[in-house]
């Protein structure tokens, strides 16, 4: 498997750009995901620079509904409908709460784009259970959380047909890909919590291995409880290699430094992993 950071909040390449978001480029054999797509078009930009056709890929993933991780799909469509590139339509594959209207102080905070519309570009698929892409990459589902310091915090409200509700984002998942020699799990921004995330993916995979963590953690600010408790489950869990970004911040990815392992990331970092 091979991924490609199409969007982050860093870069340390003059032609490729970055901004608050989040979007991978993920390639299995013969399967092709777009994971996330940031909150602009730039995530286009940057895969045209690296020349990656994002119009040719098999599955859009969302992580969850915020809009630095599914605006970009507003552009997606724009672009599609001029595209020359296109040669199927994917499967747009998402928690149905992720759906859902949000808001944050009277703010739009979630997609901007209405089923319908989000159907003339893709079929869309709705899952709070794990779903395989691939023999080896599966989408997680909703996420238990079985971990108190992590995965209990809101942002903003949700619209719902019950009326508005405290967001806890439930929405919120990942992907996890089986390789040789442990997990690889991939994130976009851990509400449900990071810890939570890497124990459902080790039931699902059925492989205690954890080989990488690449994505947004959501520790920004966080308390010293769930900072002390991802350290010591990483630690515990040992974690071989961990790509910390997004939405974690700098004295976070600080503190998570003991643990030897971590690696920088910025737009266009390229990975591979074993089968």
């Amino acid at each position: 498997m091979q991924l490609t950071v199409l969007v982050d909040n860093t870069t340390n390449r003059q032609n490729l750009k970055a901004e608050a978001g989040l979007s991978f480029y993920i390639e299995d054999r013969e399967t092709k995901i777009l994971f996330d797509t940031g909150e602009s078009s730039l995530f286009l930009e940057n895969a045209k620079f690296l020349d990656i056709n994002v119009f040719d890929v098999n599955y859009i993933v969302l992580s969850h509904g915020h809009h630095d991780h599914s605006w970009g799909l507003n552009y997606l469509l724009q672009n599609d409908k001029n595209s020359s590139l296109r040669c199927s339509m994917p499967v747009l594959l998402a928690h149905p709460l992720a759906f859902n209207h949000r808001i944050k102080e009277n703010k739009d905070l979630g997609l901007n784009m209405s089923e319908e519309d989000l159907g003339e570009f893709s079929i869309l698929s709705k899952s709070t259970v794990p779903v395989w892409l691939t023999d080896r990459l599966v989408f997680l589902g909703e996420i238990e959380r079985k971990f108190t310091y992590e995965g209990t915090h809101t942002i903003g409200q949700m619209i719902t047909k019950n009326g508005i509700r405290d967001d806890f984002m439930h929405d919120d998942t990942a992907l996890a890909y089986k390789s040789s020699q442990g997990l690889v799990i991939i994130t976009g921004c851990s509400h449900s919590g990071i810890c939570n995330i890497v124990e459902q993916a080790k039931v699902i995979c059925k492989d205690d291995r954890i080989h990488t963590i690449i994505g947004g953690l959501h520790l920004r600010n966080p308390s010293s409880e769930q900072l002390i408790g991802t350290l010591d489950y990483f630690t515990k869990t040992n974690v071989q290699k961990l790509y910390a970004c997004h939405c974690t911040d700098l004295s976070s990815r600080i503190y998570l430094a003991q643990l030897g392992n971590l690696h920088e990331v910025s737009v266009g970092l390229t990975l591979e992993f074993p089968i």
